[in-house]
Formats: C-alpha cells, sequence, structure tokens
C-alpha cells in the first residue's frame, strides 16, 4: 500500500470521527440543520473512501483515477462539510462559496470512482 493510500485512509477514518463528533454536537445546538448536514455527508462519504483505496490498492479499479476520486472526496467534504460547520457553530463562512466547490469536488469524485469503475485496472 502506498503513502498516498494510507493518508486517504486516515483522512476517510477522521472524516467518520468527525461525521459523528458533529452529529453530536447537531444534537445540542438549537437550529443546526446545517450542522446535521455537514455531519450526515461525512458519515455518507467516509464509508466511501476507505472503500475507494481498498479497490485501489487491490488493483480491482484503475488506481490513479481511483485515488483521484477518493481525494476528490476528501477535498469535497473539507469544503462543503467545513463550510457548513463553520457556519452553524460560528456564524462565518470558511471562504466564499465554498460549499458550492465542495459540492461540485464531491460530484466530481463520484464521477471519477465511476470511471475508474469501467477502465481496466491491473490486479496486485
Amino acid at each position: 500500500m502506498s503513502g498516498l493510500d494510507r493518508v486517504l485512509l486516515a483522512l476517510g477514518a477522521l472524516a467518520g470521527l468527525l461525521g459523528v463528533a458533529a452529529s453530536a454536537a447537531a444534537a445540542h445546538v438549537s437550529g443546526a440543520d446545517s450542522l446535521k448536514t455537514a455531519a450526515q455527508f461525512l458519515l455518507f462519504h467516509a464509508p466511501a473512501i476507505l472503500a475507494l483505496v481498498a479497490l485501489a490498492a487491490t488493483g480491482t479499479t484503475h488506481r490513479p483515477m481511483t485515488r483521484l476520486a477518493a481525494g476528490a472526496l476528501v477535498v469535497g467534504l473539507a469544503l462543503f462539510s467545513g463550510d457548513l460547520a463553520l457556519r452553524a457553530l460560528h456564524g462565518t463562512p470558511l471562504f466564499p462559496m465554498a460549499a458550492p466547490a465542495g459540492g461540485f469536488a464531491l460530484m466530481a469524485g463520484w464521477l471519477l470512482a465511476a470511471l475508474s469503475a469501467v477502465i481496466p485496472g491491473r490486479r496486485a
């Protein structure tokens, strides 16, 4: 397993941890719909990142594209969920258009994941 794979695995696990933490925080903050959404996105995408890394490591999918897909999901989560969480907890955005940029990165990650499944990979 490459160093990049290890980093992506760690970031996927961190997304899961942050999703649980954001869910817990949302239960204690009034009007925390944005925080709940951020938590859901983190929790939905964390297993996908872990799965993409596993698929790349086994060569089941096109390795470079699968790693790129996982990276796009990580970046998308940081921008989208980060912006929503900051707005909910501190009333300030990450930066203008961070959430839409993150959403676009998430969609790109899913598209890359689909493409990595149809482009032949090499078994390890």
